[in-house]
């Protein structure tokens, strides 16, 4: 039996001429390549619409057991360091990746729960960015134990390190590099509001200095009021009492008041409306009981209604926790793993259906990698991770960056393993922000560090 499809409104608009039903590939094949109403999909949004969509890892994600050292000699390494927190190289043979550069006689394999994202790897549709951390300029171990270069404040905190790699501050910080870079795009949007979108609650990366993070729920935008048609029994009551939160008003604070209610009761309708045309049932490849998944599931509703909204540029955050794994990380951590895998899995078939993949970037971030050696059970705060970038438009099967040394105590470590970055956030940040559209010349609006690099290391080439 066919699957619903995913529809936009360009093609639910052709459906309901056609009064036809394609279905969509299922997700057992490497991606999704065709469907039916594919070129109508693609109509919906404009041909220079893209979208960035960060799903960040809170409580900082172990790097060690997701891209695993794979080659015997650094797999001996991470074995003897890791104890029972090892994977053995037998469990990984499957997920083992083979990119298209030669990396010198190493080798790297994913974590066994993220296997549904291998065949991504293979076809290109997924990069590894290795090493990426925190650094406000370029570091080198005797410059970090000297103290001879500006470092991240508070680094190994979890509060200050999330902020530093959304916001490029520490906590406390009034805007994030996600919302910075929809200030440049959001008067080009025709719905300005929705230019970025967070599925996960609140987070300092889409707060712009004039872009205004926009929050939805997984089953839609949350409306003011509980879009309630009556006030204590009285719809008279209800109506007045919206009417007294829009309505124009002389003073500064009560016209701006009036002015942010409006717009957002505005925009709720107006979200509304476009979502009850791509039900959630129309998007049947996320899977159930993953949160994640739910969050990616809206995204994808979101940009299937973007033509509607007439937005070309637009920023999206989604996350998942549980990561601060200092016990219990070789039960806890491939779970979370295996739902992070389903859930990226789902959201790349899916914008493949809709025809959009190559104008979707997906990237993860997280608050900072952990130590190499376990502490018994789990192991604690890092620095440096890897991170992977998903969509169309990225030129996968490749790891990009500096492979570090597998050990403690190394050039590359400042004890336990704890990495010190090799490409920073905003190396990071600006690949994707160049694809995006940010000029050279606002890249340091974006993302105030990048003047310390070499602007030929802006782009890290991945995208």
């Amino acid at each position: 039996m066919n699957a619903p499809t995913i529809l936009t409104d360009v093609s639910r608009r052709a459906f309901l001429q056609r009064s036809a039903l394609f279905g969509v590939a299922g997700v057992a094949a490497p991606f999704v390549t065709s469907l039916g109403a594919i070129g109508e999909a693609a109509a919906a949004t404009a041909s220079d619409y893209k979208a960035l969509v960060c799903i960040f890892l809170a409580g900082g994600n172990d790097h060690f057991n997701t891209l695993v050292p794979y080659d015997p000699t650094s797999h001996a390494k991470y074995a003897s360091l890791r104890s029972a927190l090892a994977f053995s190289r037998e469990a990984l043979a499957p997920t083992v990746l083979l990119p298209t550069a030669d990396l010198g006689g190493r080798a790297y394999a994913l974590a066994p729960a993220m296997a549904p994202l291998s065949p991504l790897f293979d076809a290109g549709r997924m990069a590894v960015a290795m090493n990426v951390g925190t650094l406000i300029q370029p570091t080198t171990k005797a410059q970090y134990q000297n103290r001879s270069v500006r470092l991240p404040p508070k680094l190994f905190s979890h509060n200050d390190q999330q902020s530093f790699f959304q916001a490029s501050s520490p906590e406390g910080a009034g805007s994030g590099w996600g919302g910075r870079i929809g200030d440049l795009f959001q008067s080009g949007n025709g719905t300005s509001a929705v230019t970025c979108i967070n599925a996960s609650g609140n987070a300092v990366f889409l707060s712009g200095r004039n872009a205004i993070q926009y929050n939805v729920g997984t089953g839609g935008p949350v409306p003011l009021l509980r879009n309630a048609t009556s006030l204590y029994g009285s719809s008279v009551a209800a109506q007045t009492l919206r009417q007294m939160m829009t309505d124009a008003n002389p003073h500064m604070f009560g016209g701006e008041y009036a002015r942010i209610n409006k717009r957002a009761m505005d925009t709720q309708v107006q979200l509304a409306n476009g979502l009850a045309g791509v039900p959630e049932a129309n998007f049947p490849l996320f899977p159930d009981d993953n949160g994640l998944a739910d969050q990616l599931r809206m995204v994808a509703r979101m940009i299937a209604i973007s033509g509607d909204l007439g937005t070309k540029r637009q920023v999206f955050f989604v996350s998942m926790g549980g990561f601060d794994l200092h016990d219990n990380l070789a039960s806890n951590q491939p779970r979370l793993l295996g739902k992070l895998a389903d859930a990226m899995r789902a959201f790349h078939d899916t914008t493949a259906a809709l025809g959009v993949a190559d104008k979707v970037t997906t990237f993860t971030g997280s608050d900072f990698g952990r130590t190499l050696p376990s502490n018994g059970n789990g192991c604690d705060h890092g620095w440096g991770s890897m991170h992977f970038v998903m969509g169309g438009a990225v030129k996968g099967k490749r790891l990009y960056g500096t492979a570090p040394l597998v050990g403690t105590n190394t050039t590359d470590d400042v004890g336990q393993g704890r990495l010190i970055p090799t490409m920073s956030v905003d190396q990071y940040a600006s690949t994707l922000a160049r694809w995006f559209g940010v000029s050279d010349g606002d890249m340091s609006t974006v993302l105030p560090n990048i003047g310390n690099y070499d602007k030929s290391s802006w782009g890290q080439g991945f995208v």
